[in-house]
């Protein structure tokens, strides 16, 4: 029949050489089912059953006996898998020969250190047996241990107890074991006791005859002592035998002092010896740990100080408590060197962490990590003040001082100062001179130094407090550990401390930029602290965005570390302040760019009649509104800047404040007298633009009319197209009151329009009517006396020709203001012309004739500009003439304004309807 189970197979010994009874683990596979499996154990030859104790099918315990082989295998011998073979062998020590007494004792001893060693360890010696005595699986119960003590009260489940009870052990161990499990059980124990009787007996079978021989040797000395003791001659045998044994003694010792003296002299220096080689761990260790801790292997250190801990930590040898006194101190020195490394600064999250689990590894003293985070605290606090000294005491004057030592930038700000460089022509990271107009103000650099500071710093801080809490700063595994259960505890109780000192760091870097930004936000008493920055360059809207992003971005960072958004709020409030204080900036500093674009007007008018400058003043206000976008630009946790009441009031005033100072630039350019034109004339042009050359070149200088003109176009310009496309830009930013900042607008525009039209009319109306009265009476004409008409006099023509130079100046500039002109000029005219027919007291028919000759001339010429105030002046001066009642005067009258017509064709086509367009000057 073929065997249930493979042979035994003996693959590992430990120790794999040593004297007799030296304590060794076998393992290998297939090394039985349980101990009553194990039928046989023998090592070089000798059998070990009697010390054998069956752990696992893969391990089994036992000692070394005397063999006579000095070298030879291990041999395990199962019922179910038969004889066993080996693939490792065990060497045998042999001593040389020394008494009896001396190798028990020497066996005695090593079992008293054994012994002795146990119980440093907390392990009793009634622990080596084994720990499943009944030889089946064991199936814990759910029984808790209060009610088993209260059901067996003052008994034990130890079955080492003296007070053992078994069904307090079965109810605890094999709750769940079947009665044919436990008669198995039965059957192991039975045949546990059986072997180790037998062995015992067949140990003691073996030692029978020395036994014997001894019982007989001493029956004998007990014979002849009784038969001497009747004899008193030189008194008893052993009185005699003793003093025999004295001078033997005395003898041998003056024989054999020198040698027994060098004897023992020899075997002190070979116990010395052996105990060396034998504890050579601890006599080397100091040595060991020094060397280590030059290499930096504090693993090895930790690892070698908790074996030696374990061994001679309690130990009563004088030796070896002298030698562990000295580990300790190294060990001591060891902790102190850790804890110095460990509050160093800087340092990496992951030396941090290492340095902490090593002092907790060797018990130091305090809560180390904690220690640490209390360090790295002060340290980036420290960072931040120093960031702030730098830049006030002047050290860091150019862009490329902005690097952070030991810490790379963050890449989305360093894209960020990288694409702002770009765009203002310089890059951020080439030191640029002082003077330099477009270098990054000092502000600027400090805000994105501080933001790296914090960056770079506060996550690994943030980071270094979640191991602490969650326990991982003691275990990489996350399993669950007296210290993981110590650390966590303390992370509870200082959970309010740590917050402080996130708050104190998002308060710190808050005031910081507020000092150097918003001071009037600060207490008077902290701007010594975190102002000073009152001699440095005043920013604009476009710096202040970037520092808008750069904040952001280390909110952005920060908040990505999962810290509680309370901890936060303080960046939010910044953020929201600098958000405002960039809408306000912008919006001044724009006002003051519209201010300085009456500088940039040319005077060149394009074919709508208007110049560059509403143009530009639109460009002006559309790049305001792009400049705002970011800052106005509500990111998540963010609220909307422009529905707040204040900033909405505040906002459409400087609006609306803005739309004034262009309107008030545009009337400064109307009432600017020609000899100021004329001197900022050149320092005013765009040399940028070649047009402008061509302008100077030329030597185009308008009037004072004509700019009335040209400023009257962009009026309507403004009224009808500028303002309207602002209010949708405004809108599309999210800009509120617009309604407001347009009717504003509006309003000013056109009483501007209207205070210029009339300063215009007032300038050519007036001499061309004032023209009219004189020219009417030169020669002495008199309407009572006078010839028969041949014609329309020169002065109604000269009129006319002063009309047409009006149309010309005004055409020239703008065709849509011709009739709005004209016709005010008309109006004029005609209302003079009724004036001067209605003072005359009495026409003749001939001066009947000739007033209405010259009336209807000039109403028929400029019929196209009559408006209702113009025919009731025709009207009231045509009915104050005398009527014409011969047909001959009015035929006369027809035939002479045929006559004017004719002769006046050509100049009176510009007062007909035209689809010409006007020619840019």
């Amino acid at each position: 029949m073929s065997r249930a189970r493979p042979p035994p197979l003996v693959t590992g010994i430990s120790p794999k050489e040593g004297p007799a009874w030296t304590k060794v683990t076998i393992r290998g596979e297939n090394l039985g089912t349980g101990p009553a499996d194990l039928i046989g154990l023998s090592i070089c030859g000798h059998n070990c059953m009697l010390t054998a104790e069956w752990m696992s099918a893969s391990k089994i315990v036992c000692r070394v006996g005397p063999a006579k082989d000095e070298k030879g295998e291990i041999i395990v011998t199962t019922k179910s898998g038969g004889l066993g073979t080996s693939t490792v062998s065990f060497k045998l020590f042999r001593p040389e020969r020394i008494g009896i007494l001396e190798q028990s004792a020497v066996w005695v001893d090593e079992v008293n250190y054994d012994m002795r060693t146990n119980r440093n360890k907390g392990i009793s010696p009634f622990s080596l047996r084994p720990s499943n005595p009944l030889g089946i699986e064991m199936d814990k119960g759910k029984v808790p241990q209060k009610d088993l003590e209260q059901i067996f009260p003052g008994m034990s489940g130890d079955f080492t107890s003296e007070n053992f009870s078994a069904s307090w052990y079965l109810i605890e161990n094999h709750a769940g074991s079947s009665f044919e499990q436990l008669k198995v059980a039965a059957n192991n124990l039975k045949k546990q006791a059986s072997k180790k009787n037998e062995g015992s007996l067949a140990y003691v079978k073996g030692g029978l005859s020395t036994f014997f021989e001894a019982q007989d040797a001493l029956a004998a000395i007990h014979q002849r002592l009784e038969s001497d003791g009747t004899e008193k001659v030189e008194g008893s045998m052993t009185q005699r035998l003793e003093n025999i044994l004295n001078r033997a003694s005395d003898t041998a010792d003056t024989l054999f002092q020198e040698v027994l003296g060098r004897k023992d002299k020899a075997d002190s220096t070979r116990n010395a010896l052996n105990v060396l080689q034998r504890f050579k761990f601890l006599f080397n260790l100091p040595l060991n740990i020094e060397r280590n801790i030059q290499k930096g292997d504090y693993d090895v250190v930790i690892n070698d100080y908790e074996k030696a801990k374990s061994l001679f930590g309690n130990t009563e040898v004088a030796v070896f408590k002298k030698v562990y006194a000295e580990v300790e101190t190294r060990i001591k020195a060891l902790g102190n060197l850790l804890l110095e490394k460990l509050l160093q600064t800087p340092s990496t999250l992951h030396d941090q962490k290492r340095y902490i689990r090593y002092l907790s590894d060797l018990h130091a003293p305090g809560d180390p990590a904690w220690q640490c985070i209390y360090a790295q605290h002060k340290w980036i606090l420290q960072l931040m003040q120093n960031c702030r000294d730098e830049f006030i005491s002047g050290k860091r004057v150019g862009v490329g001082a902005l690097e952070l030592e030991g810490d790379a930038r963050p890449a989305a700000l360093s894209r960020l100062s990288h694409s702002a460089s770009l765009k203002r022509g310089g890059s951020l990271r080439s030191a640029r001179p002082s003077t330099w107009p477009f270098e990054t103000p000092q502000q600027v650099q400090f805000v994105e130094k501080l933001s790296d500071v914090v960056i770079g710093q506060l996550p690994n801080f943030w980071k270094l407090w979640i191991s602490y809490v969650n326990g991982s700063l003691f275990s990489e595994t996350g399993e669950k550990s007296g210290q993981v259960e110590k650390s966590k505890k303390n992370a509870r109780q200082r959970q309010n401390d740590f917050k402080k000192m996130i708050e104190e760091l998002t308060n710190r870097l808050v005031k910081l930029i507020r000092g150097a930004l918003l001071p009037t936000t600060l207490p008077q008493g902290e701007l010594s602290v975190y102002g000073g920055w009152e001699d440095k360059m005043e920013l604009t809207g476009a710096w202040f965005t970037q520092i808008i992003h750069t904040v952001r971005g280390c909110h952005e960072a920060l908040s990505t570390l999962e810290i509680p958004n309370d901890l936060l709020q303080v960046i939010q409030d910044l953020l929201l302040e600098l958000r405002v204080h960039c809408l306000m900036v912008t919006l001044l500093h724009t006002s003051e760019d519209v201010k300085r674009l009456a500088e940039k007007e040319d005077w060149v008018v394009d074919n709508e009649g208007i110049t560059s400058l509403p143009s530009k003043f639109e460009q002006c206000m559309v790049q305001m509104l792009q400049s705002l976008k970011e800052p106005l630009e509500i990111k998540p946790g963010e609220i909307n800047v422009l529905q707040l009441d204040q900033v909405q009031d505040q906002a459409a005033e400087l609006s609306v404040s803005i739309m004034k100072v262009f309107i008030n630039c545009l009337e400064q350019l109307s009432t600017k007298a020609d000899e100021d034109f004329d001197a900022s004339r050149n320092i005013s042009v765009d040399l940028s633009s070649p047009d402008r050359f061509s302008r100077i070149q030329e030597g185009f200088i308008p009037t004072s009319e004509q700019r009335l003109l040209i400023i009257l176009s962009n009026c309507q310009y403004l009224e009808r197209r500028t303002f309207l496309n602002l209010a949708d830009h405004f809108e599309k930013h999210g800009l509120t009151g617009t309604e407001k900042i347009n009717r504003v607008s509006m309003d000013a525009v056109r009483e501007l329009d209207g205070k210029l039209f009339e300063a215009y009319i007032e300038r050519r109306a007036d001499p061309i009517a004032g023209s009219l009265e004189p020219g009417m009476y030169a020669g002495y004409f008199d309407w009572r006396d006078c010839q028969t008409p041949t014609g329309v006099r020169n002065y109604l023509k000269e009129a006319l020709v002063n009309i047409i130079a009006v149309h010309a100046e005004v055409f020239t500039v703008s065709k849509d203001l011709v009739p709005r002109v004209l016709s005010r000029i008309v109006e004029s005219v005609a209302d003079e012309m009724c004036r001067l027919m209605q003072c005359v007291s009495s026409f003749s028919k001939n001066g009947a004739l000739q007033a209405r000759l010259e009336l209807c001339a000039l109403r028929d010429a400029v019929t196209a500009y009559l408006n209702p105030d113009s025919n009731t002046s025709f009207r009231q001066a045509l009915d104050s003439l005398p009527q014409l009642h011969s047909g001959a005067d009015k035929k006369l009258l027809e035939e002479l304004l045929n006559k004017f017509k004719s002769s006046m064709q050509l100049q009176l086509t510009c007062f007909q309807p035209s689809n010409v367009q006007p020619v840019k000057r």
